[in-house]
Order: C-alpha cells, then structure tokens, then sequence
C-alpha cells in the first residue's frame, strides 16, 4: 500500500449517557435499536446516533474530503479500549458497552495503551508531508498528548474548532461539505488551543429538490 498523504482521527461519542441508555433499552423499537440487537449496525452509524450532529458533521467531512481509493485506510474513529476503528466495522450492543465500561482518560490504560499503538502504526504508514487531522476537541489532552505523541507536529485540527462547542463543529464541518471547501489546519500543539466562542453559524442554505 502506497504511504497515505492525510487521514481523519474522529473524536469517539459517549456511550454511557442517556442516548447510550435508549440502545439498551431492551424494548426499544426505533430501527437502530432494532438493528444492534439482531445484526449489529456500524461504528459510524451508533457513534452518530449517539452524539448527533457533531459526530454525523465529522464523519461526513472526512468521507467528503478523502479519495476513495483511501477511505477504508484513512478514516479512523477514537474509541474506548479498542484504539483506532474503522467507522464502517460492524459493533454489537455488546462492543457498545464494553466502550462504556473504559473511561476516556489519558491515565487509564485501557485507553490510553491501544489508541497509543494504534497511532503509532498508523503515523508509520504517512507519508514523510503526510498529516493526522483531528476532528475533536484540542482543549483538554484526552486525545491530543497520546496522539501527539505518535503524530509529533504532523498532527493538526482545524482552527476553526477553537472556542466552539460540540455541536457547532458538527455545523462548521457540514458547511465546509456544502461549499466543497477543507477547513484551515493548524498544528495542534504549536497552535492556541482555547478561545472566545464565536459567533452563532449562519444558518445553512436549504438544499434545492
């Protein structure tokens, strides 16, 4: 396989608060729900349904902004004590709990020890200008001093994420889709991580029929 130019790090959903609770609520009859318990669904799809439109606004950017010929190898998810997984492999309400059951923490080592392996195998396949582009949160170091340490200065975020909540990336990232334009990357660590929350997004035009 030729060395990859860029890949996408999605930040993971929570998988043990109130949205957690309606997949495993064993008389749920919602079609996702549904679908956990009989043949599983994709990471993609659950973290989704999870966290709404910021995951929905992360994963869709990255499909948008990778080559086709790269997606299975350049779009990866951060998860709970699995590392790095492909946003389209199948996970049961089994694999939902188990995430639930591994806090997010950059001290805990079942976190901490396979996101960290996983990284540094993928940091490997880059490209020598290649890029690690974190789609999350860069204020805390939950994600970013284990990533950095795999990625050193090639791992970016977009600057724009800075002073934003959740769901505003999740709105940034989907109009960046809609102008067909990537968001400006800045080094994670050389970069100020922390800032004034800007404005409210304009509201997105409405798609013609």
């Amino acid at each position: 396989m030729s060395a990859l130019d860029q890949v996408f790090l999605l930040s993971p959903a929570s998988c043990s608060g109130q949205r957690a609770a309606l997949l495993f609520n064993e008389r749920a009859e919602f079609f996702l729900a549904r679908k956990l318990r009989s043949e599983g669904a994709t990471l993609g799809e659950v973290f989704s349904f999870l966290s709404g439109l910021y995951f929905r606004g992360k994963l869709t950017y990255a499909r948008a902004f990778t080559p086709s010929e790269v997606k299975n190898s350049a779009i990866w998810s951060i998860t709970a004590g699995r590392g790095l997984v492909d946003p389209e492999i199948i996970i049961t309400l089994d694999d939902l709990r188990a995430f639930g059951n591994v806090p997010i923490h950059i001290d805990e080592p079942r976190y901490r020890e396979p996101l960290l392996s996983d990284a540094l195998n993928l940091a490997g396949q880059l490209s020598v200008t290649g890029r690690a582009v974190l789609l999350g949160s860069v204020a805390s170091d939950k994600y970013v001093q284990i990533l950095h340490e795999a990625f050193g200065d090639r791992l970016v975020f977009p600057q724009a994420f800075v002073g934003r909540g959740d769901m505003s990336r999740g709105g940034l990232l989907l109009r960046a889709v809609d102008a067909g334009e990537e968001l400006v990357y800045a080094t994670v660590m050389k970069s100020v991580r922390r800032g004034v929350r800007p404005g409210k997004l304009p509201p997105r035009p409405t798609k013609k029929a």
